[in-house]
Parts: C-alpha cells; sequence; structure tokens
C-alpha cells in the first residue's frame, strides 16, 4: 500500500505491507516556514505539498526496497483537513492509483490516527474507545471494528490542540505549541493557576475549550498589564492540568458505558505526558488496558493512512477518479 498524507503542514507518503508493517515513511515538515506566521497558512501548505509529493513518493519507494509494480493500492487521507492541502494529496494519489492500474482507497485522517496504534501494538484489535486528540480534532469514537466506528464525544468549539497552538503563541514559545508548552510544564506547580473545566449539559461526553484558552489569554494579558511576572512553568503545568481534567473523565464515562476495557489514545496531543501519564492512572485503577502510540505516530504521517488503508481496502472501500477532498467529515460517515 502507497500512502499519502497531506491534510496539514506535513507532507508524507509511506510503504505500508498488509497493514502493520511499515516498509518506509518519508515526511517533509513545513513547520519552519509556518513558525514565521504563528500558525499554518493554507496557500503556503498547499503549494508546499505540490513541489514535494512526487519526490517524496519516489524516496518511499525507494526506502521501502520495492519497485512501482510492487504496489498493489494507492490510499490517500481524503478528509478532513485544509481542504487545499487535501486536495493535493488526493489527487496525486488518484493519478498514482490510475497510472498504476490499482485501486485507490480513500482514508479518513483520524481513523489513520487511531490505527498509529495497530503500528504500535500489533496484537491491538477493536473494539475500543478511543480519544483522538489533535490540532483539529478532539473527539471520543467508539471503535466498533476497523472500519466502523460511531462519534460518542466531541468538543463544542476549539479543539485541544488549538488551545496550546495559541496560547504557546502568545507567550512566545514556539509552534506548534503542544511540546514547547509540555517541556514548559516539567516541574511547575499545576496547582498554582486555576483554569476552568467546562461541562456542557446534558451532553457527558462532549467538550468545550474556548472558555479555557480565553481564560488562560487573559491571564497571561493580564500580568502583562500589570507588571507580573508569570511562573511560567506553573502556568504552563496548569493548563495541561485543565485540558487533561476535560478529557480524562469523558473518557472514562465512555469506556464504563461501553464497556470494552480498552482505551487507546491518537492524534498530536496524545504526546502530551500531562495526558499520557493521566490516562495510565485512569486505566491502572480502573484495570483497562491501555494503548498509546509511539511518539513518532502521534503526529501526521503517511504510515497511519497506509494501515487504516488496508483495512478500508479490505472492508471493500474503493475511490475513483471523481473522488473528491473535504473539510470535515464524520468519523462514522468515512467513505462507501
Amino acid at each position: 500500500m502507497l500512502a499519502v498524507e497531506s491534510s496539514c503542514d506535513e507532507t508524507a507518503v509511506a510503504v505500508v505491507r498488509d497493514g502493520r508493517e511499515v516498509l518506509a515513511d518519508a515526511i517533509i515538515s513545513q513547520i519552519e516556514m509556518h513558525t514565521l506566521y504563528g500558525g499554518v497558512v493554507p496557500e503556503i501548505a498547499s503549494r508546499k505539498h505540490l513541489t514535494a509529493i512526487s519526490l517524496l513518493a519516489d524516496q518511499a519507494i525507494k526506502e521501502a526496497g520495492i519497485t512501482r509494480k510492487d504496489i498493489d493500492a494507492v490510499a490517500a487521507t481524503c478528509a478532513p483537513g485544509l481542504i487545499g492541502a487535501v486536495l493535493v494529496g488526493v489527487n496525486f494519489a488518484k493519478a498514482a492509483a490510475y497510472a498504476l492500474n490499482v485501486p485507490f482507497i480513500p482514508v479518513h485522517h483520524v481513523r489513520g490516527h487511531i490505527a498509529a496504534n495497530y503500528i504500535t501494538y500489533p496484537e491491538l484489535e477493536p473494539p475500543f474507545v478511543a480519544l483522538c486528540v489533535s490540532g483539529g480534532n478532539t473527539l471520543i469514537v467508539d471503535v466498533r471494528d476497523y472500519t466502523d466506528m460511531q462519534l460518542i464525544g466531541s468538543t463544542r468549539d476549539d479543539a485541544a490542540g488549538e488551545c496550546f497552538d495559541k496560547v504557546a503563541r502568545v507567550l512566545g514559545i514556539g509552534y506548534p505549541g503542544g511540546a514547547p508548552m509540555d517541556r514548559l510544564a516539567q516541574g511547575g506547580d499545576d496547582t498554582k493557576y486555576h483554569l476552568p473545566c467546562a461541562h456542557v449539559t446534558d451532553a457527558p461526553m462532549d467538550m468545550s475549550f474556548s472558555g479555557l484558552k480565553t481564560a488562560a489569554l487573559n491571564l497571561i494579558h493580564n500580568a502583562e498589564q500589570k507588571g507580573e511576572k508569570l511562573d511560567l512553568p506553573s502556568f504552563a503545568a496548569s493548563f495541561a492540568k485543565a485540558i487533561s481534567d476535560t478529557l480524562i473523565p469523558r473518557v472514562a464515562y465512555a469506556a464504563q458505558q461501553t464497556g470494552y476495557g480498552k482505551v487507546v489514545a491518537a492524534g498530536g496531543v496524545a504526546a502530551n505526558s500531562r495526558i499520557r501519564g493521566d490516562l495510565a492512572k485512569l486505566c491502572e485503577k480502573r484495570g483497562w488496558e491501555l494503548y498509546l502510540p509511539a511518539l513518532k505516530l502521534c503526529g501526521d504521517n503517511g504510515a497511519m493512512i497506509g494501515c487504516q488503508g488496508y483495512y478500508e481496502y479490505l472492508a471493500g472501500v474503493r475511490g475513483d477518479l471523481t473522488q473528491n477532498g473535504f473539510a470535515n467529515m464524520d468519523i462514522g460517515k468515512a467513505f462507501e
């Protein structure tokens, strides 16, 4: 399976065998470029994908030690993501599949993040509850089977990763914000600053982070205006605690409701040490199995798309030359 991922600011092409063996995973990041603007500029991202994707595919095939004739199918992220960026990968993958006379497999990006765990844990099988946290998505998913999923909880506004990015940008500590905020929080007092955790009435598995983001930014600006110096490690630790304290109870509720006894984390924010630690404590206390993706597989990559693409292929999912890309799509709907 030749697999393409271009939904945001990483161009990635991988070669995956039978869904779980990664033969090559070539990635070109655009972080340095977008750091200049404090966030991803969609038009720049699309143009960078265009210049990189063909050469990256050749590189992945070479690293995998195969030829183009060995490729049985081509998969690509078709939703969700920055639409211009998504379309670069979709159209390249469709053209490659057509030229090679092999099936084209459309893949849901968040399903790919979940599938990264199959690479880290070859023994993992559904069903399980998945917490998917990234810059663009914060979801709780009932994974009944490899291609049978239902969204059971989500953020009503901002994604958790978006909050980390915005706060890190205001603090001037780098983009994307997850890793620098995590490093800053080490050794901080997570009780020093009180930050809110929202609750959504009548929706026990839904979340809201806009109030937390606003409260954190107000705290920073008020300190600046008063000439006061924030204890930055304690502020970062308190912020991470507020994010985690929003996520963990909802994961616990979902796992209890489904009764699966297995919890999986996925997405870029799944690399956060506070969230990983709190998930571990939760699962140890409840006697549940916990699966955390390898740190290198938390961010966007082609291997996860190749892994999920394999299971979509087995389920009979096929795209044709009219296949479009989408900025948004329910993880439970995916592709026909």
